[in-house]
């Protein structure tokens, strides 16, 4: 996993900045970077908290509005459990893998993936906002993703060339944390490609850094629909309701003025939203925050994660208890995604 993807495309592309507050890339290269400083951030130590031992592939990434809504002094803080490498990552069992949705075999070139017809993903960046630990695109070979106009220019050809498909998946890592001028060069290829109805975008950036949502970035969504017709999808991934404060809930609601829908995915994880009563709560956040709960997802089964895994039962379980407390709407669907399926099975 990238820290930050090469120059070109990635942060450090062109930022502004209002009344001297940091820039979301300036929070990104200010981001936690390892376990013990994590720990000492947050009130804690390594010899209260059991950590993983440190490989150097898959290292601890926080950024600073993310910091600041962990518990201080909590070792089962919901938001610290998501960013900090327990001991438990180095006992998987031999059922959890390093590609868990088999997407080397849905590849179609480079960082170009096809799991489902009419549909193609595009993983844009290794790099990411934050570094989840359950992450299962956690040993991705990232050095595949497009880089550079030349390797854009072949992966959109590609696409051109499928006149099926009729949706691109923009994932990552997290395709924001590409700069502005990239992201209108591939939103302005896929407009060229006229087969093209809709651009998703998956990310987890508006809610670790909701500085992210800058007036550029809607100008570049509300161009893509209003010239190009085209719609944009935007699916968020927030797991807790912790996760999302005050200037989280602003940079939503402004977020889903310029898309066409704003979604948000959650997975199941044990000690981090495994109960009713924190999923409720969630799912009442991002209504205030006008998103929409869309997906609960069964862990994926990569390696270094299993102390995270929910049996499905307790998820049915969860789920009926959230349709005694939410409108139907409000009710995110429980799925699981099961390699070599021709979608995603929906559990309840």
């Amino acid at each position: 996993m990238q820290i930050l993807a090469n120059p070109d495309d990635s942060v450090f592309g062109s930022a502004s900045s209002l009344q001297g507050e940091p820039t979301w890339q300036q929070i990104m290269k200010n981001a936690v970077r390892t376990a013990d400083t994590l720990l000492e951030a947050v009130g804690l130590d390594g010899k209260s908290v059991p950590l993983a031992k440190p490989d150097g592939k898959f290292p601890v990434f926080v950024p600073q509005p993310y910091l600041q809504r962990i518990e201080q002094g909590n070792p089962s803080d919901p938001l610290l459990r998501q960013v900090l490498p327990l001991a438990e990552e180095d006992f998987s069992p031999a059922n959890f893998v390093t590609d868990p949705l088999s997407e080397g075999a849905a590849t179609l070139g480079d960082g170009l993936l096809q799991k489902y017809q009419g549909r193609v993903l595009v993983v844009t960046t290794g790099a990411c906002a934050i570094h989840c630990r359950y992450c299962f695109r956690r040993h991705f070979p990232y050095q595949t993703a497009p880089r550079g106009d030349e390797k854009w220019q072949a992966t959109l050809e590609q696409i051109s060339g499928d006149p099926t498909v009729n949706e691109v998946i923009l994932s990552g890592g997290d395709p924001l944390t590409l700069a502005d001028e990239k992201l209108a060069f591939i939103f302005d290829a896929i407009a060229q490609i006229k087969h093209l109805r809709r651009i998703r975008i998956h990310t987890r950036l508006p809610i670790v850094i909701p500085q992210r949502v800058t007036d550029r970035l809607l100008e570049l969504m509300l161009t893509a629909r209003s010239q190009h017709n085209l719609q944009i999808t935007t699916v968020v991934h927030s797991n807790h309701p912790n996760e999302i404060d005050e200037p989280v809930t602003d940079a939503l609601k402004r977020l889903n003025q310029a898309s066409s829908q704003l979604l948000n995915q959650s997975v199941l994880l044990a000690g981090v939203n495994d109960t009713a009563d924190a999923l409720v709560a969630l799912s009442q956040k991002l209504l205030a925050a006008e998103t929409l709960p869309y997906y609960l997802h069964q862990l994926d089964r990569v390696q270094g994660a299993s102390h995270f895994e929910v049996d499905i039962e307790t998820g049915k379980q969860i789920i009926q208890q959230m349709r005694g407390r939410l409108p139907g709407f409000g009710v995110p669907r429980y799925v699981q995604e099961i390699a070599g399926e021709a979608s995603k099975t929906v559990i309840v």
